[in-house]
């Protein structure tokens, strides 16, 4: 997220560059072959005062070309959609944060100049593909231009994906803020159109400088007004006839003065009200600086409107086409150092996408809040607005100052922070990582993937309630060890992206590219990430591309239109929940979230995306009455841009970052959900049974003996166990909102309850599927979840619910242990019944089937192909492990009860639910059962057991 002390990110754009991207692939190489050739003419050219810029060319690296797996996408045209009333500036910190008063401005000054001493940090940065090349800061003295102006050398990158690809582009390193080439006078200086229907300044975008004889008030009224589209243009140092000009812009100083390079000194005169000052020198001022008076105290501060735009060509080019897959390396708020030849200059550099504004100003406690200092510059037509602000250090807060199409000006939150503060409060903190991590053998074994085969045990956790007032470091220590302890392979947090209210479950995001900082800073997410990986589990979180609040400091409405969001209500706004939807058609809306999806498992090292509400996107109608939603161009319901997105996200996840997975939240029958894209399918990895889940919950939560006439839902999800990779949740959603704890759902008194628990995690354990067990369960907790408090810990002094915790250890254990029961998850073979006809009974009984060596042993399909290891009648394997289930959810026990088995010979108890050990009765096998050659259920052994009341038993044969 940050550029390194040494080595400044590439590209070298001069300010007689438009920031609009080519039009097509070739267009772009002929812009840039044509720089390449000016460059070699220049060097023939004597060079006056040369450094570095003319020593050593800087370098571009080759972007790497992806392969296109859709059609190309056209780019999207944002309309400017005037909102149909003007909304008050948002304030989202009330008192904490007012505005200072003028006569601050000489304080603002002061802690400028604080600012300019470097500062020194490193960071391993998290293992990611680059494919620029890092070139060298261009120090002002050291570029040349005469009146004519020259274009700095470039190098011609390779080629890159062609336009629209919706597999996208590596990202480009963001190019360095260097000092700014000056420009020629005479040159055009664009045309557009201000508020009030005046000329604009700089309306094209980055561009030629203003001459000094043609600066009119209407440009220096445009720049302190905040409505100019390049104050660059304007401020800071231009040539001028046979001389140099020098703008600045310095709201209530009493006088400037610019020391070139040299330390010349040049008195500045004010040339508008409200703090425009000039001043004219008779060379170049080179890598110049500002003394700025407030009465009597003077004050050296560094010039904002001297450095070229952070974002590079190539950058420019792959934001315009919305396929920027390290998008955060572009915007947002980033500390950069820079060596001059005066010293290192330290600053941050912004960037926001704003393409309606008609003005982009950043403030923050470093103008004290008073957004008269830094109005910003408009990239061309990506709607990209940028400045460099040399003091600027970590740890301050921001937020951007944004002049609507409508005309109203908008206080609005980084789209892009990597930190905010502790909301209530919601400015933007700049931050850097310094983070070195030491998960490599982690990555190196996950980017083995294969997760459909490999044992998958995930425990849900809200990181606030799980136990109130940890950090993120205290529960890489608490929770890591409990998870370890307890046997989990992954745990699941609830969302951790930045949201307003705490007393949630985080499911409303404001900030996506910041972890919520109620628990620590950003790197104290990748401690309890690293930590987790060293222990040896994988890390898994909610993401949420569904929907987004309607906080005012937020990403609605945010240059004045629906920017993120679809204009249409009907289309643009879910009902349910009172937010608004992404306009998953718009490129740069895709690009913002497919960058967030890589983001979090490149950044944080994140090995699983778990998507919530899939269902609220694929659906035109969801939640919406008769009139209430638009049909797409062929009149159904379904969103085809909402499917468009999920498989463009999921494939890139699954090609930039090998081993990761992605899981789906999704309630309806969507075929395909986890079929490969290329098949036509969404792409995802796996996706919650929620199906298993409603019906098996509701069968334990009758008394016994009406559980004979639902005996169809526990056997129903067999019916489609393989028509997609699933998971079986038992997730915070069936614990709150008065559905009660699990334990609760039980019938009968407390031992029947505890019991009745018991006995349903060891069936949901041996049934097909990932686990998922949300927090409490694993202990029984009695009262239902609320986020406001703490899971009631005491429980675990009642021997009876150590004992429900003790199961859930002994399940992962066995789980991890018996191959049969998660290397063919997603083969039928794995899977046979013995018995799913007892519903008087209330018995299930089946076989799970696996190998002992995934690797080394056949499948039970290919086994029964070549003949090896003899399938069962219905493709069950025999060759490898077989693990025969007894469930028995009535409440009495069933002494010899007869069940067919495929083998012979000894099957060994390897799990009873009601052992005393876990607080049941004690009813089992004495360790195990021999199968005799006598046929029963249509397999050619059988063996009579004992099936506990509301028990599971598990019998692995051994021979």
């Amino acid at each position: 997220m940050t550029t390194s002390d040494s080595t400044p990110p590439p590209g070298t754009p001069t300010a007689h560059e438009t920031a609009e991207a080519p039009a097509s692939k070739e267009e772009l190489q002929r812009v840039v072959d044509e720089r390449a050739a000016q460059a070699q003419a220049a060097e023939s050219e004597p060079v006056v005062n040369a450094g570095p810029a003319e020593r050593a060319p800087a370098k571009k690296a080759a972007a790497k070309k992806a392969p296109a797996k859709k059609a190309p996408a056209r780019k999207a045209t944002a309309a400017a959609t005037p909102a149909a009333t003007a909304a008050a500036v948002a304030d989202g910190d009330g008192a904490a944060e007012p505005a200072a008063p003028r006569k601050t401005a000489k304080r603002t000054a002061k802690k400028a100049a604080e600012g300019e001493a470097p500062v020194k940090a490193t960071r391993k940065r998290t293992p990611a593909k680059r494919t620029a090349a890092d070139t060298a800061a261009v120090p002002a003295a050291d570029v040349v231009a005469e009146q004519g102006g020259t274009t700095a050398p470039v190098v011609a990158p390779a080629p890159i994906a062609e336009p629209g690809s919706p597999t996208g582009a590596p990202a480009a390193e963001p190019d360095a803020a260097q000092p700014m080439a000056p420009q020629a006078p005479g040159e055009d200086a664009g045309t557009g159109t201000g508020p009030d229907g005046g000329p604009a300044s700089g309306a094209g975008g980055e561009g030629t400088a203003v001459p000094a004889d043609a600066v009119s008030e209407e440009d220096l009224r445009a720049i302190v007004d905040g409505w100019s589209r390049d104050p660059h243009r304007v401020l800071g140092a231009h040539p001028s006839g046979d001389g140099w000009v020098v703008r600045a812009l310095r709201p209530d100083a009493s006088g400037v003065v610019v020391v070139a390079e040299d330390g010349a000194r040049h008195d500045a005169r004010q040339i508008h009200p409200r703090g425009i000052f000039e001043a004219r020198l008779p060379a170049q001022p080179g890598d110049y600086r500002l003394e700025v008076a407030y009465g009597a105290d003077t004050f050296p501060v560094d010039d904002p409107y001297r450095w070229l735009p952070t974002l590079g060509e190539l950058d420019r080019y792959l934001v315009g086409e919305g396929r920027h897959e390290r998008l955060w390396d572009v915007l947002g708020a980033h500390v950069r150092r820079y060596d001059t030849p005066r010293g290192t200059v330290e600053g941050v550099s912004f960037a926001v996408w704003a393409p309606n504004a008609q003005g982009v100003k950043v403030t923050g406690d470093f103008d004290y809040w008073e957004a008269r200092l830094y109005p910003m510059r408009q990239l061309g037509s990506i709607g990209v607005w940028e400045i460099f602000v040399p003091g600027v250090r970590v740890g301050s807060r921001y937020r951007f100052h944004v002049l609507g199409a409508d005309g109203v000006w908008r206080e609005k939150s980084d789209p892009m922070a990597f930190a905010t503060e502790v909301p209530p409060h919601n400015a933007s903190v700049v931050t850097e990582s310094s983070y070195e991590w030491n998960d490599d053998a982690w990555l190196a074994e996950r980017a083995r993937g294969g997760w459909h085969e490999r044992p998958m045990s995930i425990y849900e956790v809200h990181l606030g309630s799980w136990r109130q007032g940890l950090s993120y470091r205290q529960l890489a220590d608490e929770l890591v060890d409990y998870a370890v302890a307890a046997g989990f392979t992954h745990l699941e947090f609830l969302p951790v992206a930045e949201h307003p209210f705490g007393g949630s479950w985080g499911y409303q995001v404001t900030s996506y590219y910041a972890p919520t900082s109620r628990f620590g800073h950003p790197d104290d997410l990748r401690y309890l990430v690293d930590r987790a990986h060293q222990a040896g589990l994988g890390i898994i979180v909610d993401w949420v591309p569904a929907h987004f609040p309607k906080d005012a400091w937020a990403l609605g409405r945010f240059d004045g239109t629906a920017l993120y969001e679809h204009d249409d209500p009907r289309r643009g706004e879910q009902p349910d929940w009172g937010t608004f939807v992404f306009n998953f058609g718009r490129t740069e809306v895709r690009n913002f979230l497919v960058a967030n999806a890589l983001f979090w498992c490149q950044e944080f090292h994140i090995d699983g995306l778990r998507v919530d509400a899939v269902a609220s996107m694929l659906y035109l109608d969801y939640s919406r009455e008769d009139g209430e939603w638009v049909p797409n161009q062929y009149g159904g319901r379904e969103n085809l841009e909402a499917v468009s997105f999920l498989q463009e996200v999921n494939a890139t996840v699954y090609r930039e970052v090998p081993g990761v997975v992605t899981i789906a939240e999704e309630s309806t029958a969507w075929p395909g959900v986890t079929r490969p894209t290329h098949l036509g399918g969404l792409g995802f990895g796996f996706k919650w049974n929620m199906g298993w889940m409603h019906d098996s919950l509701s069968y334990v939560s009758r008394q016994p003996v009406h559980r004979s006439y639902h005996h169809n839902q526990l056997t129903f999800s067999m019916m489609y166990a393989y028509s997609e990779n699933y998971v079986l949740p038992i997730s915070h959603d069936e614990v709150v909102y008065g559905k009660g704890s699990l334990l609760r759902k039980m019938p009968g008194d407390r031992w029947q309850q505890l019991a009745g628990v018991r006995g349903f995690l060891a069936y949901m354990w041996a049934h097909p599927g990932k686990q998922l067990l949300f927090m409490g369960s694993e202990f029984a907790q009695d009262g239902e979840w609320a986020e406001s408090r703490s899971l009631d810990w005491w429980h675990l002094d009642d021997p009876a619910h150590r004992g429900v915790l003790q199961l859930v250890t002994d399940l992962n254990a066995r789980y991890r242990e018996i191959a049969a029961l998660w290397s063919l998850d997603v083969d039928p073979a794995g899977f046979q019944w013995i018995d799913a006809n007892d519903a008087s009974g209330n018995v299930l009984t089946f076989l799970r089937y696996g190998t002992p060596k995934v690797a080394d042993v056949p499948t039970p399909t290919q086994a029964a192909e070549s003949g090896a290891g003899g399938g069962t009648p219905e493709g069950g394997q025999t060759a490898g492990q077989a693990l025969a289930v007894v469930c028995n959810f009535s409440g009495t026990p069933h002494h010899g009860y007869r069940i067919g088995l495929p083998r012979g010979g000894r099957w060994r108890e390897v799990l009873n639910t009601d052992a005393e050990g876990y607080g049941g009765s004690g009813v089992g096998n004495y360790g195990g059962v021999d199968a005799v050659e006598e046929s029963w259920h249509g397999q050619p052994f059988s063996a009579t057991v004992s099936a506990p009341p509301l028990g599971t038993v598990w019998l692995l044969h051994e021979g």
